[in-house]
């Protein structure tokens, strides 16, 4: 199987977000609007064009992640960090590493861009495995309430996360 991963484009809209709709739809802990997330974010200011990426096998989109701008407090600033939300795969592809390979490429992509962390909400056994840590070893909570081992950042940059603790500040979008 040959996975291309690329930025998306405006002709993707609409296979994305039916892809994201499929990829969700059995998923347990999902509000099932991720799909409906995507697209309000793409029309907000935390949006960073180079970061919404699709994986294509045989020139057909079966995957798509997204990393947008959030900031997170510190006692005197907020500093910017990204949140990945979400990464997705058609149901008939997963388990074949194209979300893998869309996460190694939007943290690659999002270091040349000079970000320097992201923040997840997401599986505590799948992330781990990209340098995924708890959240709350570098001090960040997030603002609402979940499992803190299903919130988890990774150090893009090193120490940069260090000696953070705060909390993270979504966009509007995330809660509309």
């Amino acid at each position: 199987m040959h996975i291309t991963i690329r930025e998306e484009n405006k002709k993707d809209y609409l296979s994305i977000f039916d892809l994201i709709e499929k990829a969700f739809k059995d998923e347990k802990y999902s509000d099932h609007q991720e799909h409906f997330l995507v697209e309000k974010l793409r029309k907000s200011r935390a949006f960073v064009p180079g970061l919404s990426l699709v994986a294509e096998v045989d020139n057909n989109v079966a995957g798509h992640i997204l990393l947008t701008e959030i900031k997170i407090k510190t006692s005197d600033d907020k500093i910017t960090s990204l949140a990945l939300a979400p990464v997705s795969v058609l149901p008939e592809f997963q388990g074949n590493g194209i979300g893998g390979k869309l996460i190694n490429e939007a943290h690659q992509r999002a270091k040349d861009l000079g970000y320097q962390s992201v923040i997840l909400l997401g599986h505590e056994k799948y992330y781990p495995r990209f340098g995924y840590k708890l959240a709350e070893e570098f001090g960040i909570s997030l603002p609402f309430d979940v499992p803190k081992e299903n919130c988890m950042a990774i150090e893009l940059q090193p120490n940069a996360l260090k000696n953070i603790r705060s909390e993270v500040v979504y966009p509007k979008e995330f809660f509309e």
